[in-house]
């Protein structure tokens, strides 16, 4: 059984690398060695599970089934192991972590010192990028990500839940007044979040009835920081997560607009992980201390309503 796991592992990680030179890499050996354990494994099996040419490697169909049944074996494994050892097992071993650019600078660079300080022992690789990543291609142990989540077979644990705010700066409003009702929002120029499918749609509560309101404006980004950078610029009207709109709202840079109407809608922040990952002791850890750290983190705007004081 130690030859075919041994066996299985490989396959799994030329399949999903693309090449046998990536996924030697990856396991420790030369790629002629991965090939050669690979036909092996086929030459044991009897049939064919990687085309080879010399631009590619491409799965056969019973590549196909064996990548998929071989993913939860594997899976069955580590979570085996991990949970016989993580009682006697000071968390070790290395992470590659995937975080979006604002998340990662504003929020976990502050708090990642308390981390490596408790746990020595655990390194880390972080992916901060805006784009989606492929965890299972890209050899991702956590990938943080915001928002609604598609049906896969990926594990999910939410981190915290926060309130979407509609701000503007007190010179956008100064100069274009402050909206009154969802509806003035039309009268605005609104940033808005490209990557975020319907993120020019803002939904808010009217005579307890959903009323949605479509806006435009002169910018849309995949990027948070941007939009806050314009936002407290005086460019336009903004509606993004608390975590990223709490600090200039504390600083006076941002005021919530049109609070009496917001919509209660959380905008959660998850942690997706492979099939089995969330059992080995360096990932548990690491997660436990995420929602201990970033579920705590003042992003509360404390109680600060100026649509309130305008109308005093």
């Amino acid at each position: 059984m130690a030859n075919s796991s041994a066996e299985m592992a490989i396959f799994q990680r030329v399949a999903e690398r693309g090449s046998f030179a990536g996924a030697a890499d990856d396991v420790g050996l030369s790629p002629s060695a991965v090939a050669k354990l690979v036909t092996r494994l086929e030459t044991r099996l009897g049939v064919r599970l990687i085309n080879r040419t010399t631009r590619r490697l491409s799965l056969t169909t019973e590549g196909e089934i064996y990548l998929e049944r071989a993913r939860e074996i594997l899976a069955a494994i580590e979570t085996a192991e991990a949970e016989i050892s993580s009682a006697r097992l000071t968390p070790r071993g290395h992470l590659r972590v995937h975080a979006l650019p604002f998340i990662a600078v504003r929020h976990l660079a502050p708090v990642l010192p308390d981390f490596l300080t408790r746990y020595p022992q655990i390194t880390f690789d972080f992916m901060v990028t805006n784009r989606i990543v492929d965890i299972i291609g890209e050899n991702v142990d956590i990938s943080l990500r915001i928002g609604a989540l598609n049906d896969s077979a990926l594990v999910a644990r939410k981190i915290v839940a926060l309130p979407r705010i509609v701000c503007a700066s007190p010179s956008y409003l100064a100069r274009h007044g402050r909206p009154a009702k969802p509806a003035d929002l039309a009268d605005h120029s609104c940033l808005t979040l490209s990557r975020n499918p319907g993120s020019a749609t803002w939904p808010f509560r009217v005579d307890g009835k959903l009323v949605q309101v479509q806006v435009n404006g002169p910018v849309s980004a995949d990027s948070t920081a941007m939009l806050l950078g314009l936002a407290v610029q005086g460019a336009g009207i903004l509606r993004l997560s608390e975590h990223v709109v709490a600090e200039a709202i504390q600083k006076g840079e941002l005021e919530p607009v049109l609070q009496k109407v917001q919509d209660p809608e959380q905008y959660p922040l998850w942690a997706l992980l492979p099939p089995g990952r969330n059992q080995a002791p360096k990932v548990k850890a690491f997660l436990d201390f995420l929602v201990d750290r970033l579920g705590s983190i003042p992003w509360r705007t404390r109680g600060r309503n100026n649509d309130s004081a305008q109308s005093k």
